[in-house]
């Protein structure tokens, strides 16, 4: 596939349970959160517990992260679908690392779930799954008990409405081009191609040569969205009507053409792409900006 894929959010983020999490909209009041670990507790003071990393203080417990593993690995578990205990681990992790930035975050923007809400989406879900006794028996089929499985709720709904708040701040109307390309898999190919079009054949008839389907026919298309960073950077240097050098990516060997160049209407792919590309770079900032340990 060249373009970029269409939005999944739950590979970013691992959003516990079920669609209602994502639509949140609640009062204020502050959540109990676990305790933060200290470095050397004196006594009488408990011994922290056992964590795989801080985010800003915040701890991800060790046993939290062993539950979500397991979780993780018991939903791949799809014949012909095989992730290694290494794969899981840095996946886990890191949409961990992701859903505690955009729950602080939430937070810190002022949203805040109310003990009432809380108990409100608790009811929700229980009458969504088909009552109290079908989601505790969910919640104990997924590793949860009662105090976790709120303490995870909690922390969905605060990342999923920061998440939504980052992704409605995507423009649907942005400066794209429409492209054509000329294909090969043949890098030989490709060049004889360019030969010809520096010696004056028509770049439409050669497309349509190579690929007599879709006659080298790519649509509207914004910064960012081609899958190939050397194929977005080449697509954008165009000014309307020129076309690329040879520029090759793991699709094959192509020419570009930019057809027209002005603000359009980003497509539905388009726009769950760019949402895409927005969230994950407000994490690349967050989380640089943030002071995260990982337990050695």
């Amino acid at each position: 596939m060249f373009f970029k894929p269409r939005f999944h959010l739950t590979q970013l983020i691992l959003i516990l349970v079920f669609g209602l999490i994502a639509c949140a909209s609640f009062g204020t009041s502050s959540t109990p959160q676990p305790p933060i670990p200290t470095g050397t507790p004196e006594p009488p003071t408990a011994t922290p517990v056992p964590s795989i990393a801080t985010i800003n203080g915040e701890y991800i417990s060790l046993a939290e992260f062993q539950a979500e593993i397991a979780r993780y690995q018991s939903a791949q578990s799809t014949p012909g679908n095989t992730v290694t205990d290494e794969e899981a681990n840095k996946i886990v992790l890191e949409d961990m690392i992701a859903q505690f930035l955009l729950a602080q975050s939430a937070r810190e923007a002022n949203f805040n779930l109310t003990e009432a809400d809380l108990r409100s989406r608790l009811e929700a879900l229980g009458n969504q799954i088909g009552g109290a006794e079908a989601l505790s028996t969910w919640k104990s089929t997924h590793g949860y008990d009662d105090a976790s499985f709120q303490i995870a709720l909690k922390r969905s709904v605060e990342s999923a409405w920061m998440r939504d708040k980052i992704i409605a701040d995507v423009p649907t109307t942005v400066e794209q081009i429409h492209v054509r390309q000329i294909l090969t898999y043949n890098e030989e190919k490709a060049h004889a191609a360019l030969e010809q079009l520096n010696g004056g054949a028509d770049f439409n008839a050669l497309a349509a040569l190579y690929d007599p389907i879709t006659r080298g026919e790519l649509g509207w298309v914004p910064r960012g969205y081609l899958l190939d960073p050397k194929a977005d950077e080449a697509v954008f240097a165009l000014q309307a009507g020129a076309y690329s050098a040879v520029i090759s990516t793991d699709a094959g060997f192509h020419i570009f053409k930019a057809v027209e160049r002005a603000d359009h209407l980003l497509t539905p792919d388009a726009l769950l792409a760019m949402q895409e590309l927005a969230l994950e770079n407000w994490i690349a900032e967050k989380r640089a900006k943030s002071n995260i340990v990982l337990a050695p």
